[in-house]
């Protein structure tokens, strides 16, 4: 009997959901093949401690690697209740990993008292297929900040973007931009975790095309929310960052970790 983790990954969906499973994971230290919906970030997996990784085309194809009796982590929307009920039948033990779950590498609380050299970052998101990030160019063009580029973006998009902010930090860089970032103004729920428990200053942009399960979280966590790209609005909130006091980030893993531990018997 085999244990597996399913993530929903791609370049419609971005990395949020294989950054929470690489932080589960990693705290759980169990032999647990992490299954995602992308071949690409299952191939690299490794760099981030994942020891074993396979890639799906579509979430149907879990029963090809797995097999009835095995168990399963599931962090997706993409199941219908039918599709939920068949895979509870067929693992041993199915649970769901619900999409405003707070995990977060420790490695990003260590770095809470790091000294943060970069003033500004903006990080749309690891996916970004109908070029976005362009079409608000205005909404952050004005502050410089230093851009944090995806996994997934167009080879001739992503040299346009680095043309364009000549200060921005390559996929690969993702940690070191979360830990020397002072103020961090990001589409990615998971983003904002991560800068929170690395003692930045996150600000919340809601994306049209993102679940927005965290904004009740992120409310308490007196995390300023950005909607409809108003620049009006961020640049107001930037003001007066600096006497913003943000709520410490309680560290989950444990707790999520020791939750499946028991339910798996590991």
């Amino acid at each position: 009997m085999k244990t597996y983790y399913y993530a929903h990954t791609g370049h419609r969906i971005g990395l949020d959901r294989f950054r929470r499973a690489v932080a589960i994971l990693n705290a759980l230290d169990e032999d647990i093949t992490l299954l995602t919906s992308d071949y690409r970030i299952a191939q690299i997996a490794r760099d981030f401690g994942i020891e074993k990784s396979v890639g799906l085309d579509v979430v149907r194809n879990i029963p090809q690697i797995a097999h009835n009796g095995d168990r399963l982590l599931f962090d997706s929307d993409e199941a219908n209740p039918i599709m939920l009920e068949d895979m509870e039948q067929y693992f041993s033990t199915f649970i769901p990993i619900k999409n405003d779950t707070m995990a977060v590498e420790e490695k990003f609380f260590k770095a809470k008292s790091q000294e943060k050299s970069v003033d500004l970052s903006y990080f749309f998101g690891d996916d970004d297929y109908e070029k976005d990030l362009e079409k608000h160019f205005d909404f952050i063009e004005e502050l410089n900040p230093y851009l944090q580029l995806g996994f997934y973006y167009f080879l001739d998009y992503e040299d346009m973007l680095k043309k364009k902010f000549v200060n921005h930090f390559e996929f690969e860089e993702y940690d070191e931009m979360i830990m020397s970032t002072k103020v961090l103004i990001t589409c990615s729920p998971q983003a904002v975790l991560d800068a929170l428990a690395a003692g930045s200053k996150p600000i919340y942009v809601l994306r049209e095309d993102y679940v927005h399960d965290l904004i009740d979280e992120f409310t308490k966590l007196n995390v300023p929310i950005v909607k409809d790209y108003d620049k009006n609005h961020i640049l107001e909130i930037l003001e007066t960052i600096n006497n913003r006091k943000y709520e410490d980030l309680e560290r989950k893993c444990n707790k999520i970790t020791s939750f499946i531990k028991e339910n798996l018997i590991l």
